[in-house]
C-alpha cells in the first residue's frame, strides 16, 4: 500500500484520497480499534452488505442502513418478519438484496445466541488476535489472511451468515483488529 498527499499535506492511503467521504472515513474510523460489541456487529453487517460493490457505496448508504435496520440493535432485528423483509427490499436508501437482508436477520439471532450463551461478542472477536491491533507491516494488504478465514469459520459456527474471509478481513480492518494503513500514511503507529 501507498500513501497519497492531499490538500492538508498529510499522507493518507491512496484509496482514501480523491473522494471528501472516503477521506474522512479513512482520518476518523477506518483503523481505529473498536471494542463495543454493538457497534463491532454493526460494521460486520455492513461490510456484509458490501459483499459485490465498493465501500463508498456502503458508507455513502450508511445512515439509511441504519435508520432502516433500526440502529443495528440485534435484539430489535432479530424480531424483524417477513413484513420487514418486504419493506426493506422496497428501500432505495440501502442494498436491496432478500440474501443479504436474511443474513443480517439471522446474524441478529446469532449474536444473541453467543450473548445468551454468555459470549461477549467483542471478547470474542478481539480474542482472535490477542487483544490487541496487528500490524501489517505497512505492506500491500491482503484479502484475506489465515486469521481472517479462522475468524470466519468461527463466525458461521456460531451461525452467521455473509461472513467469508475476505469480507471479515475487511471488518478486521475497518475495525481496528488489524493495522492496514500504508507505511508512509500519517495514521500507520510507525509514520
Amino acid at each position: 500500500m501507498t500513501a497519497t498527499k492531499t490538500h492538508d499535506t498529510r499522507l493518507r492511503c491512496a484509496w482514501a484520497v480523491s473522494d471528501p467521504a472516503m477521506r474522512a472515513y479513512h482520518d476518523e474510523e477506518w483503523g481505529v480499534p473498536e471494542y463495543d460489541s454493538r457497534a463491532l456487529w454493526e460494521k460486520l453487517m455492513l461490510d456484509g452488505f458490501q459483499a459485490g460493490l465498493s465501500w463508498s457505496t456502503i458508507l455513502r448508504k450508511r445512515d439509511a442502513f441504519r435508520q432502516a435496520f433500526q440502529g443495528f440493535r440485534p435484539e430489535v432485528v432479530a424480531n424483524f418478519t417477513e413484513a420487514d423483509v418486504q419493506r426493506l427490499l422496497a428501500d432505495p436508501g440501502i442494498v436491496r438484496s432478500r440474501a443479504k437482508i436474511l443474513a443480517t436477520i439471522g446474524n441478529a439471532r446469532a449474536y444473541l445466541a453467543m450473548q445468551e450463551a454468555g459470549e461477549d461478542f467483542s471478547a470474542f472477536a478481539w480474542g482472535m488476535v490477542g487483544g490487541r491491533p496487528l500490524l501489517n507491516g505497512g505492506r500491500d494488504a491482503p484479502a484475506q489472511t489465515p486469521l481472517s478465514a479462522a475468524l470466519s469459520a468461527a463466525l458461521k459456527k456460531r451461525g452467521f451468515k455473509f461472513v467469508g474471509p475476505v469480507i471479515v478481513y475487511a471488518w478486521m480492518q475497518a475495525t481496528g483488529m488489524v493495522n492496514d494503513h500504508a507505511a508512509d500514511c500519517f495514521l500507520h503507529p510507525r509514520a
